[in-house]
């Protein structure tokens, strides 16, 4: 098991105050977006990206977001571990793909022909 599991039993009062203080805000600016028509639109965009990112910061202060940031961390710690191909070997791969596909859908062509030949026979067409 892994030693960074915690067995919390629920959620803190103020944690669920700062979901829902989260959610508030997102919803806030998704609703000048539709509220203020007469505002320009960039306007509107760049006050629902910015009520985003700070429902986005009200989110990571809560005990869910510092497991969010751990579980993010912990995935760029292990994504620094994965050995990339080289362009040649991606070149070679994607080549052998492509020939595969065509050899199977060269196959799928040749049994749809040969099944419709014997419905055609046993039709008498």
């Amino acid at each position: 098991m892994n030693s960074k599991v915690e067995n919390r039993e629920g959620t803190s009062a103020l944690d669920v105050g700062k979901y829902a203080l989260a959610v508030l805000i997102a919803a806030a600016g998704v609703a000048v977006f539709y509220l203020m028509p007469q505002w320009p639109g960039a306007v509107r965009g760049l006050l629902v990206a910015a009520a985003f990112a700070l429902a986005a910061v009200v989110f990571g202060l809560s005990a869910k977001g510092l497991l969010a940031r751990r579980f993010f961390s912990d995935s760029m710690f292990e994504l620094r571990k994965v050995v990339w191909p080289t362009r040649e070997e991606s070149y070679r791969i994607t080549a052998m793909v492509l020939i595969v596909v065509v050899i199977i859908s060269l196959v799928l062509a040749g049994f749809d022909w040969v099944i419709s030949a014997l419905i055609k026979l046993l039709l008498g067409s």
